[in-house]
């Protein structure tokens, strides 16, 4: 997502009326279970509902080897990563298109000791983030962008998991 120098979205003041959000998880393959799906469609419900205002978000999980073709043929760049963005926004709603990959979050998650649809979770809430203003290109973005993936996965009670306080405790010795 090219930045366009908007500010990122903040939660709704206190007693701001609920929006609808729509979240549509496809899993065709069947590459996480049944209620692995139900708690990631869940959670990311909660945590994006605050912020996202009202809206669709449609996460469909690939394999490596389909996001490696998606990842190619829409950035330009070879192999597979996490997730792609496409943000299909116009006016006030969101509207999102994202795919999850489930081989690198399964790889993400073990390294982090995390559950794989924790891993997914984090990664359809880094698309959306982009789609409501977070970037990140510069360090400076990238940590304000993780800070507020890890504030709203602590908010619904799935702590923090891209930097977790104990795995940075870790780094530091």
């Amino acid at each position: 997502m090219e930045d366009d120098g908007s500010t990122p979205a903040e939660p709704p003041s206190p007693g701001a009326q609920p929006a609808t959000l729509s979240i549509d998880i496809a899993d065709a393959r069947g590459l996480i279970d049944p209620s692995q799906h139900t708690w990631l469609a869940d959670k990311a419900r909660a945590a994006l509902a605050p912020i996202a205002g009202s809206g669709e978000v449609r996460a469909r999980i690939v394999t490596d080897a389909e996001m490696a073709d998606a990842h190619e043929r829409w950035s330009g760049v070879a192999g597979t990563t996490d997730v792609l963005t496409f943000n299909l926004c116009e006016g006030g709603s969101l509207d999102v298109d994202l795919l999850l990959c489930a081989d690198v979050a399964r790889r993400q998650a073990e390294t982090r000791g995390f559950s794989i649809e924790r891993e997914l979770l984090l990664y359809l809430i880094h698309g959306v983030l982009h789609c409501l203003g977070y970037d990140d290109h510069s360090d400076a973005d990238a940590a304000r962008m993780h800070a507020q993936e890890d504030r709203l996965l602590e908010a619904i009670g799935v702590g923090a998991t891209y930097a977790p306080a104990d795995a940075l405790a870790r780094d530091t010795h």
